[in-house]
């Protein structure tokens, strides 16, 4: 059976958002859905909201996912919420987002009407984030947030740190760097971003660098070359 690649995705301390921002942000995660379903449609891409801050999305092409996961971290980085019961799970939504896992390996059933999926590739990205919840601890301690898991040995071993080095530079992104590198993984240019973002293309050309839009682009084609 041929490889499919799958996503699970937790929002990272959405309890401490306000009941406004948690709506808000659902809403939101719709919206993006619907933007990836649009963008990825040759992909045979399917996603879903699982009580309001889990994310499941498969593929039945795999190169796409890396770009996919990325995309939903650089999406959630870039919301301008302000407020959150906790200061310090507020802060590590700001920071990291969203813990996100790719898994790609057999999917025995991919069912998008009725929303079944199994096989060991939604195992995969299920089991890398799953204990990993935030919900109730009085502190959290976030090591990674991206992570790779196949069932072939020389794709994780090359792929998982991979992960983490892109997962430092997420990490540390603003707000509107977010925003621009999430225009650059639809595939917007620099021109079309300043016409989005009503900034000069020089702005926009210092923020991606700085962002590490080179080296997320080369990790990205080393995926979709590797990943088939």
């Amino acid at each position: 059976m041929k490889n499919r690649a799958t996503i699970s995705a937790d929002i990272i301390s959405s309890t401490s958002l306000e009941v406004e921002h948690r709506l808000f942000l659902e809403k939101q995660l719709t919206f993006f859905l619907s933007v990836l379903r649009k963008t990825f449609k040759n992909d045979g891409f399917y996603g879903r909201i699982i009580k309001g801050d889990y994310i499941e999305c498969a593929l039945k092409r795999t190169k796409n996912a890396l770009r996919i996961a990325l995309l939903l971290k650089a999406y959630i980085k870039s919301m301008d919420i302000k407020d959150g019961k906790n200061k310090s799970y507020l802060k590590n939504f700001k920071t990291y987002g969203v813990r996100a896992a790719i898994g790609v390996g057999e999917l025995t059933v991919f069912d998008p009407k009725k929303g079944i999926l199994d096989g060991e590739a939604i195992y995969f990205s299920g089991r890398a984030i799953s204990g990993l919840s935030s919900y109730g601890k009085e502190r959290v301690v976030i090591k990674n947030s991206l992570f790779f898991k196949s069932n072939r040995k020389d794709w994780d071993d090359c792929l998982g740190p991979f992960c983490s080095l892109l997962d430092v530079l997420f990490s540390k992104m603003t707000r509107l760097q977010s925003e621009i590198i999430y225009y650059k993984l639809l595939g917007k240019t620099e021109e079309e971003i300043k016409n989005i973002l009503k900034k000069s293309q020089s702005t926009i050309n210092q923020h991606s660098t700085t962002a590490g839009w080179n080296a997320i682009e080369s990790v990205i084609k080393y995926f979709e070359q590797t990943i088939v």
